[in-house]
């Protein structure tokens, strides 16, 4: 590429980031190691209609941003995230539904002497069908084998490779000769940025009732801490009105005044015996309705055994 040509791609680069920093909302900020460039095609088609992918120099993309600060001064907080091999994804839907998008364009590959495993690797307990020439190596990654059937068979599950190590020469090689693809790569959300925020992807994971389970526990504890110090809050504010209630109604009950609330305490206190009475009629039918259940179970079972005839029919 000549200067001329170099320099006109880079104005057209300009031209095109700033157009979508101003009309997407959401950008999401992923990492593109060992990704081919047959594979992004693959992840491009599969987001049209629903995201656009940029792709660029880090320091490319920096400047953009930057000049898009005066209109925009929220955009400045992608740049710290903008490092090592990344690019931009924009949308305007559902985050979840482009996390998603993004997650099932994995290919999976194998491991590579040198390369940093992104997962654990545990090599199942199997026949691997090679001869017995092949014990020593096997030997030399302490992995325990038996011959059956005159091939090798590892006797245990093995961890081979944990994740964040270092894949080693003889770990690739194991597990090229097993025929086994440990890895899966494509595009990794790193941060996404919505209206002025970032926040990390696992943040797409929480659930409503999370939220909810979570909010009640802050006003749970925000009401015993209230009502502890004896601060009044709208969170305590119920609890104190009960409370207040169960006094009054506690001296009530040990004195002459009388109010409507507290007749029903009384009467039941003066003649509980009187509640027991009313109570009963209410158990028996109960009990009644429940022998009829039971009855009408009984009933159907036994129809069903006997299939509609008598035995002396």
């Amino acid at each position: 590429m000549v200067k001329g040509d170099r320099a006109q791609w880079k104005a057209k680069y300009f031209i095109k980031i700033q157009r979508l920093l101003e009309e997407y909302p959401r950008i999401f900020i992923v990492g593109a190691d060992n990704v081919r460039s047959k594979q992004m095609q693959q992840i491009r088609v599969s987001l049209r209609g629903i995201a656009e992918i940029l792709m660029g120099k880090n320091t490319m993309m920096n400047k953009a941003i930057r000049g898009q600060l005066a209109s925009n001064p929220s955009l400045e907080k992608l740049l710290p995230h903008i490092k090592g091999n990344v690019g931009l994804v924009f949308s305007k839907e559902d985050p979840v539904l482009v996390r998603d998008k993004l997650l099932e364009n994995k290919v999976a590959a194998p491991a590579r002497a040198g390369a940093i495993a992104p997962c654990d690797v545990i090599v199942e307990a199997q026949n691997t069908g090679m001869g017995p020439e092949k014990t020593s190596f096997f030997q030399a990654l302490n992995i325990s084998t038996k011959i059956a059937k005159g091939a090798i068979e590892i006797v245990s599950n093995v961890h081979l490779i944990h994740a964040g190590d270092k894949v080693g020469q003889s770990e690739a090689t194991l597990l090229q000769m097993l025929n086994v693809m440990p890895f899966a790569y494509g595009l990794v959300v790193e941060n996404i940025y919505d209206n002025g925020a970032v926040f990390a992807p696992e943040v797409l994971d929480i659930t409503d009732e999370q939220l909810l389970s979570k909010f009640q526990l802050g006003i749970s504890n925000v009401a015993s801490a209230s009502l502890q110090i004896g601060y009044c809050t709208q969170a305590s504010l119920p609890h104190s009105i009960i409370n207040g209630f169960k006094n009054v109604l506690a001296v009530a009950v040990e004195t002459d005044i009388d109010f409507p609330q507290a007749d029903t305490v009384k009467a039941f206190l003066a003649d509980p015996s009187a509640f027991a009475v009313a109570a009963a009629p209410a158990e028996a039918e109960a009990a009644e309705e429940t022998k009829e259940e039971v009855a009408e179970e009984s009933e159907e079972e036994e129809s069903d055994d006997d299939m509609g005839f008598s035995l002396f029919d």
